[in-house]
């Protein structure tokens, strides 16, 4: 085995440090690999987070304890109930505050010696060279496509190396991104996977000790990029599994036929939805194209489809349902063996248009049926008023049949972010097709309906 390869410092060493700082981090001053110039390159070194959430949180925690001299955070999503799972820079104090000023200042309360710079917006194709400039290095903790692939171009315009990382449900993943001295997201997957093809941790769930594992591995690698130690996963990604508790790591190799990046115009802002948003590909055991077992060429797919993970607001995407961390070798529940494609314009309602149905139906004007896909303990927290309730798993079992009894007009199917109605529009999109009533579902879920409609009821 070829001996992996190692990368000069990011940053150049501080002026000397304190007596302050030579106490506070002194564990790291009696490390031969690191000592007190190591600690100096971390005084002096800015690091960009994207995202306050699942990955930033404990990330931003570890860097901060560490000594990095400068963290930004760049967030635009304010802490919710559901955030507190797993996101520990956040309390219940911070909900409905900003992101990036809850983990301010719980960067501050863990060091003070540590300057947080806070960007509460969203990044965009107009604003993300500009923040970039400003830092080091950058850590992707995103939760979606879009977002993904514009930290992607806009590192591979300034140069700037990204420690990825993406987890759902027991799986995660890990790697770094360097254009000009390793593979970059691009060189994966040049493309997104088709809308709704993976699921974001709203969906799909994520156990909440997860993002503390990967998490803690981004900020491991980002001292390494800082420091000029070991050899960071610049060409591999580190693949982990929280049930079965085992890591492997696979090889990722440059794509040559890859055009370089040349501005942010290509980059994919629609990414999410809808569609049937409850599966990722495989991680394949020997993928096509004839690379090793364990090696994965440029361009050849795999792993998970996105590398988004549980992150929060930080960029292009509306809703908590858009795409995000797709998870290694798991089809999500009733996913495997239905085929599906997105819904088509006109088989999307929006919230307000849902609304303005559904009193129509009140009054007698309208005909349609409500279903709500979703399991029952969701149900149970929040719902929409005139919906029944047919699970997702007896739609793809049963396809119309499953349909109550008494069913009339118009079906729109909603779920929690319109991922599992999408997936379900696409099983019985059949059944429907010479119909003269029509089968649509809700654009962005519940979600959509609470912030849209009714936003006295519970997110979640």
């Amino acid at each position: 085995m070829s001996a992996l390869p190692t990368f000069d410092p990011l940053v150049e060493p501080a002026a000397e440090l304190t007596r302050e700082e030579l106490e506070r981090y002194s564990r790291h001053l009696t490390l031969a690999q690191f000592g007190p110039v190591g600690q100096r390159r971390l005084k002096n070194a800015r690091v960009l987070v994207v995202g306050a959430g699942g990955l930033g949180a404990p990330a931003l925690q570890y860097l901060a304890a560490a000594g990095v001299g400068t963290l930004g955070i760049v967030d635009d999503d304010v802490v919710s109930v559901s955030n507190l799972q797993r996101q520990v820079v956040h309390t219940v104090a911070d909900v409905g505050r900003p992101k990036v000023d809850s983990a301010a200042d719980a960067v501050a309360r863990l060091n003070p010696l540590v300057t947080v710079r806070t960007h509460d917006t969203r990044l965009s194709p107009s604003n993300a060279l500009e923040i970039f400039a400003r830092y080091d290095l950058v850590l992707d903790g995103a939760d979606n496509f879009g977002t993904r692939y514009l930290v992607a171009d806009a590192a591979e315009l300034t140069g700037i190396p990204v420690v990825w990382g993406s987890i759902l449900r027991f799986d995660g993943q890990v790697s770094v991104f360097w254009a000009g001295h390793g593979p970059v997201y691009r060189d994966l997957y040049p493309e997104a996977p088709p809308p709704g093809s993976v699921p974001s941790c709203a969906e799909g769930g994520v156990l909440g000790v997860l993002p503390a594992t990967i998490g803690s591995v981004m900020a491991t690698e980002a001292l390494k990029l800082l420091t000029g130690m070991g050899a960071p996963l610049v060409g591999r990604v580190l693949v982990h599994d929280a049930l079965a508790q085992t890591w492997r790591t696979l090889t990722v190799l440059p794509d040559p036929r890859r055009e370089p990046v040349t501005d942010l115009s290509q980059v994919l802002v629609a990414c999410g939805l809808p569609g049937p948003d409850d599966a990722a590909p495989p991680v394949p055991g020997a993928p096509a194209g004839g690379a090793p077992a364990g090696q994965v060429p440029g361009g050849a797919g795999g792993l998970d489809g996105s590398g988004g993970p549980d992150g929060g607001g930080a960029g292009l995407g509306r809703r908590s349902g858009t795409t995000a961390a797709g998870t290694p070798g798991r089809a999500a529940p009733g996913q495997v063996g239905v085929p599906h494609s997105g819904p088509s314009a006109v088989e999307i309602v929006a919230a307000t248009e849902l609304a303005e149905l559904l009193a129509a139906r009140e009054r007698g004007e309208a005909a349609l049926t409500l279903v709500d896909v979703r399991e029952d303990w969701e149900r149970q927290l929040v719902s929409i008023p005139g919906s029944v309730a047919v699970p997702l798993d007896r739609l793809l079992a049963d396809g119309v049949r499953a349909l109550p009894a008494g069913t009339e007009g118009d079906v729109i199917l909603h779920c929690k972010a319109g991922v599992r109605s999408a997936q379900a529009l696409a099983a019985l999109r059949a059944d429907y097709a010479l119909r003269e009533d029509s089968l649509k579902h809700l654009d962005g879920g519940i979600l959509a309906w609470i912030e849209d409609v009714d936003p006295t009821q519970p997110s979640y």
